[in-house]
């Protein structure tokens, strides 16, 4: 599933190649997608410039100038930029949104992204999924304190409690388990019994986690690559995700896996005390 990085990057190579020019139109070819996309988006676009994309959590924000798009990769949604003369749409090739010679093509196996246009009168963030997210995990309020009383009422994992993402966004399983390994944090911690301290060490290593992340374009493990066709290369560089069974970087005791909420989660029992 596409997280924080592998959103944001699909975000900065669209606005990169498309960011500025207007539109000319687009070809829908599939609409049943978990929130329908609307069937007439060509006369909804045309003439229209993209003037910037924002991104809030794994949600896009494409801002024209008579309305928004806001998409979601869902499980497996790619977004690529195309020459669309010269690249046939393949299988679940569903849309392009067409700038000229170029345009941004929307692939989805699964169709449990979107894609949906929004009025200028209708403010994207107060559609529901968006208004309910948490902290950005690079904005000055996602702090120590912030999160200490955020978490005060859950005695879930801290893992489990991450990825609802109603304390910070963008903190995938991937990105959770690398994070509380850098933390020093075991994930069956529960949220409520850590201290403000141990969650300065989780604030900054998140942010230091999804950095690296960004630095190496991502994560693919099965369908990602970025709007220009690269795939990402953070998982060779992980500490604990995916490596079972093999000896920790800092103690070379074996790294765990076990199963949180039907995510596997890898972590070093030594490295990561529960309290």
């Amino acid at each position: 599933m596409p997280e924080l990085p592998e959103v944001e990057i699909t975000r900065l190579g669209i606005l990169k190649r498309v960011g500025g020019r207007r539109c000319t139109g687009a070809v829908v070819r599939e609409t049943r997608f978990r929130k329908a996309a609307p069937a007439n988006l060509s006369e909804l676009l045309k003439g229209q410039c993209l003037r910037s994309i924002e991104r809030r959590g794994k949600y896009l924000i494409w801002s024209f100038d008579r309305g928004y798009i806001v998409s979601h990769l869902g499980m497996s949604g790619v977004m690529r930029i195309v020459d669309p003369k010269a690249t046939e749409p393949v299988k679940h090739d569903h849309i392009d949104i067409l700038f000229g010679d170029l345009a941004v093509r929307y692939h989805d196996p699964r169709r449990f992204g979107f894609l949906i246009w929004l009025p200028e009168s209708q403010d994207p963030h107060d559609l529901p999924e968006i208004a309910k997210l948490g902290e950005e995990p690079f904005s000055d309020d996602f702090t120590a304190d912030r999160l200490h009383s955020a978490l005060a009422n859950t005695s879930l994992p801290i893992k489990e409690a991450l990825l609802t993402g109603k304390y910070v966004v963008g903190v995938g399983n991937i990105y959770c388990s690398e994070s509380l390994f850098e933390a020093c944090i075991s994930p069956l911690t529960p949220a409520n019994k850590l201290s403000t301290k141990r969650l300065e060490r989780l604030v900054a290593a998140i942010r230091q986690v999804l950095t690296l992340s960004l630095q190496e374009g991502g994560s693919t493990l099965k369908d990602f690559v970025s709007a220009e066709g690269e795939q990402g290369y953070f998982t060779l560089n992980a500490k604990v995700y995916g490596k079972a069974g093999k000896p920790c970087s800092c103690c070379g005791r074996p790294i765990k896996k076990i199963v949180q909420n039907k995510r596997a989660t890898y972590f070093c029992s030594h490295c990561q005390r529960r309290y």
